[in-house]
């Protein structure tokens, strides 16, 4: 069963390449995109029953990932939030989880890892 996911990415180009990446590495189905905070809430709410993974940028075209994560703390106990950054300082990788990131993942190093992690990750169905 894929794992149904609401990937939070400002730019284009990442999405165009990472989300036929996440279907075929990791049986991922993007049921939703976002390029802003409140496009993201907006679709957490509309999905809010059904979808297993919300998968974050940190810098988005308005508002912050942080902010983001730090609406998911209220979140079904299946549903996981990763965050997919550019900017995976120690520091930054702290704050994301604190906020209640189930994992960090720096965008040009560890996209394996992330599939990984997404192959890990329980499917709702």
């Amino acid at each position: 069963m894929p794992l149904t996911t609401i990937l939070v990415e400002d730019s284009k180009t990442i999405r165009d390449n990472l989300i036929p990446a996440m279907g075929e590495l990791a049986d991922i189905v993007v049921v939703a995109v976002a390029e802003t905070a409140a496009e993201a809430l907006a679709a957490m709410e509309e999905y809010s029953s059904y979808w297993d993974l919300a998968v974050v940028d940190l810098f988005l075209k308005e508002g912050s990932g942080l902010t983001v994560l730090r609406a998911c703390q209220s979140r079904s106990p299946h549903q996981r939030v990763v965050v997919l950054t550019n900017y995976p300082t120690p520091q930054m990788r702290r704050r994301c989880l604190d906020l209640g990131a189930d994992a960090v993942f720096d965008k040009s190093g560890e996209l394996e890892a992330f599939f990984d992690y997404c192959n890990a990750t329980p499917r709702a169905g």
